[in-house]
């Protein structure tokens, strides 16, 4: 994987601007980062509509919106599948292979400049790794992590995540919400 990563944690996220399934009829519904200003943002990425554990995430992901916005938080997912692939998997039902309804956003990341821009890309096969970035209000990347395609992540993880950055203090490790964050004197 090649990537000329131009950001980090702390810095403005890379923009974007894409198709979307945001309107299922005409898939002409675009997004972009500024659509979700003032509110955090989980950006996620996964290789290929239909393959094996992406439906895993992006089926975890859907079930566990509504503990996404009570932290003011809205859930964005993307690979570099066309926005007809997204809906044609949508519309598939989950015994046979697809996913079904899903509660969020898919976007379609088709000409691979926004994988590219998140440092996700695998230039040799066209897909983007398994990357999730947590973005705040103001736009500023506030986490990142990037997996092999092999392996899923933990919705649950994400949540604590979350969690912990707006907690607004020194969380240490296996910090859980309701628990102390640390003292820095």
């Amino acid at each position: 994987m090649t990537t000329n990563q131009t950001f980090r944690v702390g810095l403005p996220a890379p923009d974007f601007n894409m198709l979307s399934t945001k309107n299922m009829d005409t898939l002409e519904e675009r997004v972009q980062l500024s659509d979700y200003r003032g509110k955090w943002l989980i950006f996620f990425f996964w290789p290929f509509d239909f393959t094996f554990v992406c439906p895993t995430e992006i089926i975890a992901f859907s079930e566990a919106v509504e503990d996404f916005a009570d932290l003011d938080a809205e859930i964005l997912g993307v690979s570099t599948d066309s926005v007809h692939t997204h809906r044609a998997w949508i519309r598939t039902p989950r015994e046979q292979h697809g996913i079904g309804p899903i509660n969020y956003t898919m976007a379609s990341d088709f000409n691979k400049e926004v994988s590219r821009a998140y440092g996700v890309l695998d230039e040799e096969t066209g897909a983007a790794h398994r990357g999730l970035f947590i973005i705040d209000p103001e736009g500023i990347l506030r986490y990142q992590v990037v997996t092999d395609m092999n392996v899923g992540r933990s919705v649950q993880e994400t949540l604590r995540i979350l969690q912990a950055l707006q907690a607004g203090g020194l969380c240490p490790a296996n910090w859980r919400p309701g628990q102390k964050t640390l003292d820095a004197k």
